[in-house]
C-alpha cells in the first residue's frame, strides 16, 4: 500500500519558499531537497497556487506566500493538495456478501468520522509558522549534537 507524501512534502516546499529569502527558488533546486523530480514540485505549486497559498509567475522562480506563514495552517495546505481526501480509508474491496466485512467497514467508518474530524481541529490549530519554528529547534538540536554548524541543504 503507497501512502501519500504530498502533504509532507508541501510543507517542506513552503518551507523552503519561506526560508529562502528571496532567493533564486526553481523547482529542480526545491525537488532537490525533497529528493523528487522538478516536475512533482511544480504540481504541488500549481495546487498551492490554485489554492490561492502561493504566487508565481509560470517559467520564473519567484515563488512567495500569499500570507504570513502563522496564517496559513496544516489543513489549508493539506486541501490544497488533498482536496477533500480523509486521512484513512476504508476497505471498499470486501466481499459483499459477507457480513462481517460490511458491517466491520461500516462501523470502523464511523471511527473514522471522529478521528477526521479531531485531526481537521487539530491541523486548523497548527501553523506553518508553527512548523518553521519547529525546525529551527530541531536545527539547533542537530548542529549541536553533530557540532558541523556549516551544514547546509544546499
Amino acid at each position: 500500500m503507497k501512502y501519500s507524501r504530498k502533504l509532507s512534502d508541501t510543507i517542506h516546499t513552503l518551507a523552503f519558499i519561506c526560508l529562502g529569502e528571496k532567493a533564486h527558488l526553481t523547482s529542480a533546486k526545491i525537488a532537490e531537497s525533497v529528493k523528487t523530480n522538478p516536475a512533482y514540485i511544480r504540481q504541488l505549486m500549481s495546487a498551492l497556487k490554485n489554492a490561492g497559498l502561493i504566487s508565481n509567475t509560470q517559467g520564473q522562480a519567484n515563488a512567495s506566500l500569499t500570507k504570513p506563514p502563522d496564517q496559513m495552517t496544516m489543513l489549508e495546505i493539506y486541501k490544497a493538495v488533498e482536496g477533500e481526501k480523509p486521512l484513512l480509508h476504508l476497505d471498499i474491496d470486501t466481499n459483499p456478501e459477507c457480513g462481517v466485512g460490511i458491517c466491520v467497514q461500516l462501523a470502523i467508518g464511523d471511527f473514522y468520522k471522529e478521528i477526521q474530524a479531531a485531526a481537521e481541529k487539530k491541523m486548523t490549530e497548527i501553523t506553518l509558522q508553527d512548523i518553521i519554528d519547529r525546525y529551527y529547534e530541531k536545527k539547533e538540536g542537530v548542529f549541536n549534537e553533530t557540532k558541523d554548524k556549516d551544514r547546509t541543504c544546499s
